[in-house]
């Protein structure tokens, strides 16, 4: 399931007793507080039942159900995992004293498919009332959210700091150039892409706000691995761009707009979500003025954006208004003085009062 998952909720079965089903089709599905795991038959043959109900929280290696091969006599237990393999309770025939496939791995892309085949008269399991599948499962999921968070809290030495920017002249920039980034780049000019970044460049004066504490190691990064935090019907999921230092505007917001898209589609995979050396978290497309975000683990820090807001301002001794927005960082202190999160921030402030700075690189 990943490194950072260690168990999920048995969502759904896609198949029941009786049905027929292939290699790596999928017969259920395993919700975690991230994604949405398919679990496929390790063998061709029949599903005999199932020895796990939906709802129920299960592990790498735990058994979910009984395939014969033969649709009657030998059996194959399906793990939920590949990381345990299971030998079959009864003892196989001589025709089936071949090697066995190893258990293939779970995917991560959601696939539904209609039951295979004519079914073998088996009784049916007692149907469980959906709705309240539903909510458990929903509320194991918000168990486990709630638990990495508090989890959080209780390892981090958390202190935030704050500012405040002056928008004025990203919105400009995106005012005057977004027809022609579009035309030629065939996506939109956003604000997160500045702020993308600028954050690059906070992170790469600022080096230690994208290093960890591993163990009784500090350990540097030289590429900046950007978590962005999407919002989804499931929850609060963060997909990460990779080696973000590499990429130029365009790559930046093409790169967040699929991610995105595949988040709220349900079809992001682990993969997608693992790693990261920084968070960048947009309260403000809820409407939040201000907040106080939590840090995603093992990472050091996370940036907090805010809601735009149109506020009097002294501007070369006139009191004008001003598109402003607030900005905080939430910093692990046993690593990150404030010295350093102060600097990043200001870095931060300024250059996305300023593009032209990552221009020039000054």
């Amino acid at each position: 399931m990943g490194e950072s998952i260690s168990d999920g909720t048995l969502a759904t079965f896609l198949k029941k007793p009786g049905d027929r089903v292939e290699v790596d089709e999928p017969i259920a599905q395993v919700e975690t507080d991230k994604v949405t795991i398919d679990v496929n038959s390790p063998e061709a043959g029949v599903i005999q039942k199932f020895i796990a109900k939906e709802g129920d929280t299960v592990e790498p290696g735990t058994k979910v159900a009984i395939i014969s091969r033969s649709g009657e006599g030998a059996t194959h237990v399906a793990p939920s995992d590949d990381k345990a393999s299971q030998k079959a309770p009864p003892p196989p025939t001589p025709a089936e004293e071949k090697k066995e496939k190893p258990t293939p791995k779970v995917e991560t892309t959601p696939v539904v498919e209609k039951p295979k085949g004519s079914p073998v008269p088996l009784p049916s399991p007692q149907l469980q009332n959906p709705s309240c599948l539903l909510k458990k499962g929903k509320d194991e999921l918000r168990k486990r959210v709630a638990t990495r968070l508090k989890d959080s809290q209780n390892t981090f030495a958390l202190l935030t700091t704050f500012n405040e920017v002056d928008m004025t002249n990203l919105m400009k920039l995106r005012s005057d150039y977004k027809d022609a980034f579009f035309e030629k780049h065939g996506v939109k000019l956003g604000l997160m892409s500045g702020f993308v970044k600028a954050a690059i460049s906070a992170l790469q004066r600022q080096p230690i706000v994208n290093a960890v504490i591993d163990g009784d190691d500090i350990i540097y990064r030289d590429y900046v691995d950007i978590s962005i935090a999407v919002g989804t019907p499931k929850g609060l999921v963060v997909p990460v761009l990779r080696n973000a230092e590499r990429m130029n505007f365009a790559e930046v917001e093409k790169e967040i707009n699929t991610l995105a898209k595949k988040a709220n589609d349900g079809t992001i995979s682990i993969d997608e979500m693992a790693g990261g050396t920084f968070t960048i978290s947009n309260g403000g497309v809820y409407g939040s003025l201000l907040s106080t975000p939590i840090i995603n683990p093992p990472q050091s820090a996370i940036l907090g954006m805010h809601s735009i807001v149109n506020r009097p301002m002294v501007v070369g001794g006139a009191i004008v208004p001003r598109p402003m927005m607030y900005i905080a960082l939430t910093y692990d202190h046993r690593l990150i003085d404030g010295r350093e999160a102060v600097f990043f921030l200001r870095r931060i402030k300024d250059v996305v009062e300023d593009p032209r700075r990552l221009l020039l690189d000054v």
